[in-house]
């Protein structure tokens, strides 16, 4: 980079560009995989003309990379797409810090939280430097020729000029072309100036950030991981003991409580007056919420406690562990009321996700219980990482829509019994509810269309279906993305359709009044108005 600054800035700008170009006014699909592949193309053939090799253990990064980018334009659903986009961009982080040296895996979570504040303030003061740098050489050796750069610029100012009135010659000569060249013109109207504007100064922005992180992978990415703190321990070890055991006996005083609910399923659904919803949602919010929490405390409380003796260091640990195996305890507890709940009313995207992150959540907390026992406190940050980044793929390995239907279904075709809400009669089979797949992205419709192919289920739940699927078939007319918007869900709903096009033909959409409505081979009517279910 320091030998060829020209080509290094033309770069930047072009990817600059190639934001714009891939994002202004288009939705989120193909662009940002080819988006984070230009950007790490475009740094490796940087920083290799300069004679940097990427440390091996620091290409293992890319690997999930490649993995989450991809499934922004595979899976619709949102929360998938969120989160694959943020640990993509992390992860990009993680390699700037790492390019060099590949001593991410050993980064304690200090490392994260400094690393990650030096990558930033290298995107704000590095390119300046880089700048004054080759101003500096250029004057060291004698030389006083302009950048190619503004040769560049120059010409371009003085082409646009005999460009112009040619252009206005030959528009006089041909009116096609005339009408094509004042198409072309009408491009850059004054009206849109502010937006141009706009448009130039966010790219010229993220080219800036760009050129920092670049320098930073250059320059400051073979450090070496080493014991640092933001601050030295200051909280005694009788304060921290007494914080922290006050806390287990809370926990062990719910836990013993909690074993008469442990083993009662259904029967303790209705204790206490509390309905079905209220019983599963007290239950298992507010017990991920201690979970997640007790995690932090503990971390924190180990952050800043002093342990001087051997005999300190192996009572916190036993604290700590004890502390752990409680909130395991209730976690287990949480995830049985979240599974009645969902035997009860079926999944939605909150349950899933919750369900999910529970799964890693305790997997999290009994990785830092063995770390904590083999005193390797550092390997925290890793897990975390790997806990957030198992989490994530989980959600784009499940297809949380196709899941919810596909399972919905299939609860439907069991005839689960649950015992009601607000009586003590059960009932039987829980009417499938249809309306909420109206909320869910393209990602469900191959499952929609498999449900609705099945011969098996009930005529109601087959209309059901049926109009479910004409309701969604009817929001899709019209919708065209460009080449940058194209996304895999998309392409194979409409293949689902395409199958399912002659049986659809029978559910008639009356869109004359709102809401939008579907008529039924069986004379049914359905609404398609979605509603939003936790």
């Amino acid at each position: 980079m320091k030998a060829n600054p020209t080509r290094f800035w033309i770069l930047v700008i072009a990817l600059g560009w190639a934001f714009d170009f891939l994002f202004w006014e288009k939705s989120l699909g193909i662009n940002f995989f080819l988006y984070v592949t230009f950007c790490l193309g475009g740094g490796a053939f940087l920083l290799q003309s300069d004679g940097l090799r990427l440390a091996r253990r620091a290409g293992l990064i890319l690997i999930p990379i490649a993995f989450l980018a991809a499934m922004t334009f595979l899976r619709l659903e949102p929360m998938t797409a969120l989160l694959s986009a943020s640990m993509t961009l992390f992860l990009m982080g993680v390699l700037a810090l790492s390019y060099l040296g590949g001593h991410w895996i050993h980064y304690g979570l200090i490392d994260y939280v400094l690393g990650y504040l030096a990558l930033f303030g290298s995107m704000l003061a590095r390119p300046l430097g880089f700048m004054t740098e080759g101003k500096r050489d250029q004057l060291s050796e004698g030389e006083r020729r302009a950048s190619p750069l503004w040769a560049y610029l120059r010409g371009v100012i003085i082409a646009l000029s005999i460009v112009a009135v040619f252009g206005a010659l030959l528009s006089s000569a041909d009116p096609i072309f005339g009408k094509r060249f004042q198409d072309f013109v009408d491009l850059f109207n004054i009206e849109n100036l502010p937006e141009y504007i706009f448009r130039l100064v966010y790219i010229l922005m993220i080219a800036y950030a760009l050129a920092g992180i670049y320098l930073h992978a250059a320059r400051k990415s073979d450090d070496r991981t080493e014991r640092r703190t933001l601050f030295n321990p200051f909280l005694g070890f009788t304060e921290s003991a007494i914080v922290l055991g006050s806390v287990a006996i809370l926990f062990a005083a719910f836990v013993v409580i909690l074993f008469q609910y442990f083993f009662g399923g259904n029967a303790n659904i209705t204790l206490e007056g509390y309905t079905y919803a209220e019983y599963a949602r007290r239950g298992f919010g507010e017990l991920v919420a201690v979970a997640f929490f007790s995690l932090l405390l503990l971390l924190g409380m180990g952050a800043i406690t002093r342990r001087e003796t051997d005999l300190q260091r192996s009572a916190f640990s036993g604290i700590g562990v004890g502390l752990v195996v409680l909130v395991l305890v209730m976690l287990v507890s949480a995830f049985q009321r979240l599974v009645l709940y969902e035997s009860a009313y079926g999944f939605s995207r909150l349950r899933t996700y919750t369900h999910v992150f529970m799964i890693w959540l305790a997997l999290l907390l009994a990785a830092v219980v063995v770390l904590e026992l083999l005193r390797r406190e550092r390997a925290i940050g890793f897990s975390m990482v790997l806990a957030s980044l198992g989490f994530i793929l989980s959600l784009g390995v499940l297809n949380v829509d196709a899941f919810i239907v596909r399972h919905n279904i299939e609860r439907e075709l069991n005839g689960t019994a649950v015992q009601s809400a607000d009586a003590s009669s059960l009932r039987g089979q829980v009417e499938l509810d249809t309306q909420y797949f109206l909320n869910l992205s393209d990602d469900a419709i191959p499952a929609l269309a498999a449900g609705f192919q099945n011969q098996s289920l009930p005529v109601t739940v087959h209309e059901k279906l049926g109009a479910a699927l004409a309701c969604k078939q009817h929001e899709r007319e019209g919708e065209r993305n460009t080449w940058q918007g194209f996304h895999f869900s998309q392409y194979l709903g409409d293949r689902s359709f395409a199958s399912i096009a002659k049986s659809l033909e029978a559910y008639v959409i009356d869109d004359s009044d709102s809401p939008v409505m579907v008529i039924t081979p069986g004379e049914g009517e359905y609404s398609c108005s979605a509603y939003y279910d936790d």
